[in-house]
């Protein structure tokens, strides 16, 4: 196992090149100094090979790479002189503060200022003249010049990598934001598919089963009857859920969702599909005159009440079933009782599906909602209790379903 890993492609191009150069430059005589150095000759040749080999390492290794071409380039002070040596040995500062740690980053551009001090001011006082000042500025080239170079890049290239990882960040963000929209959106045209759809089926399914269930040919005309009228009205909230999700939105406006005050026709609905299984229902609607209410708690309202009394069709033994709306300063308050027990004759099967919708149309709107089984103490056959719910008998159980959704206060009067 080798000590330091693979050399970079081009870190092998540059040590070639450096050591051919220098090679060259001795063979063609050359040289940074005169020939009255202590080391001449072939001598050159040593630094210019030692630094050539830790160019292979100036991105694996750039501190020893340093280090290594610190101390040749103080060999080569007492040799000749190449100028590859020279050359080389700017590059590794520039490795050095490029590819080394943060420190060195930080640590090598003050070094390489206080070493051409040193040198400025060591040249100085040795030639005691002006001329050492040049020997500064050659310190400066060979350090301070490609140390800042490094600095700059590494700058430029950590803040390319700031900026990708940032777009990365956007994007996946964005992807999550997209998921989470289609998914609730799918949640949404679920709710809507289902309220739509299942109190029709619902009474379908029922008298179906009652005309198939009873050989009276009155009973069966009249099942016929609300099932037609139940498969056209339920074909065309079909047509509407379909035409919404085909709508571009460009020519046509989009259809108007469904309002409290429809809860008559609703409930009158009910009142038909309901008559052949015993069920009555009434609507107690007391929010006032000029009870205004936003679009959304509207329209969560009507779907509650529609799954409400689709659920007691299903469900619900013989017996009144009640529809109850008050308006609060604060909320407005949904209530719909309807008997529980077993039930006798025909029934629809169900899924739950309901009432998860109608927990997810509440908590949009940070409502309360509560759904099940209650005793109905205090409350008699046809008349309302201190909440103004009717239901059965005392002490018997019904099935209450009880939403609270909150109203801004500017939104109208109780």
């Amino acid at each position: 196992m080798s000590v330091f890993p693979r050399p970079h492609r081009e870190d092998v191009l540059i040590a070639a090149a450096g050591l051919l150069g220098g090679v060259l430059l001795w063979a063609l005589g050359l040289h940074t100094q005169g020939s009255d150095r202590g080391l001449s000759g072939s001598w050159v040749l040593l630094p210019v090979a030692a630094i050539s080999l830790v160019e292979l390492v100036r991105r694996s290794a750039p501190r020893t790479a340093l280090l290594v071409a610190t101390l040749a380039l103080v060999a080569d002070f007492f040799t000749l002189g190449s100028v590859a040596t020279i050359a080389m040995f700017t590059d590794i500062v520039y490795a050095a503060v490029l590819y080394g740690g943060p420190s060195a980053a930080r640590r090598i551009p003050w070094g390489t200022a206080l070493f051409t001090v040193v040198v400025t001011v060591a040249a100085v006082s040795w030639l005691r003249s002006p001329q050492g000042l040049l020997l500064g500025v050659l310190a400066a080239a060979i350090t301070i010049a490609p140390a800042t170079t490094g600095v700059l890049v590494r700058n430029h290239r950590d803040a390319a990598e700031a900026a990708r990882l940032r777009a990365e960040q956007t994007a996946l963000l964005a992807e999550m934001d997209r998921t989470q929209a289609v998914m609730a959106e799918r949640a949404r045209m679920a709710r809507e598919l289902h309220d739509m759809v299942a109190n029709h089926l619902s009474a379908i399914a029922i008298h179906s089963t009652a005309a198939l269930s009873l050989d009276d040919a009155r009973t069966s005309k009249d099942a016929l009857t609300v099932i037609r009228e139940n498969s056209v009205a339920g074909l065309a909230e079909m047509r509407r859920l379909i035409g919404l999700l085909r709508d571009t939105g460009d020519e046509r406006a989009p259809a108007p969702a469904p309002t409290l005050g429809a809860l008559d026709s609703l409930v009158e609905q009910a009142r038909t599909n309901g008559a052949s299984s015993g069920l009555t229902f009434t609507l107690e609607d007391r929010r006032g005159e000029g009870s205004a209410l936003p679009a959304p708690v509207e329209m969560a309202a009507y779907r509650i009440v529609q799954e409400s009394l689709t659920n007691a069709l299903k469900h619900a033994p013989r017996g009144p079933v009640t529809v109850f709306l008050e308006r609060t300063r604060r909320a407005l308050r949904v209530d719909v009782v309807s008997p529980y027990g077993d039930r006798p004759g025909p029934r629809a099967p169900g899924s739950g599906a309901g009432l998860v919708g109608m927990r997810e149309r509440v908590a949009l709107l940070e409502g309360e909602f509560e759904a099940g089984p209650v005793v109905a103490d205090g409350i008699t056959g046809g008349t309302a209790d201190a909440d103004g719910v009717s239901a059965g008998a005392n002490g018997t159980k019904i099935w209450r379903v009880r939403a609270e959704l909150p109203v801004d206060e500017g939104g109208g009067t109780a």
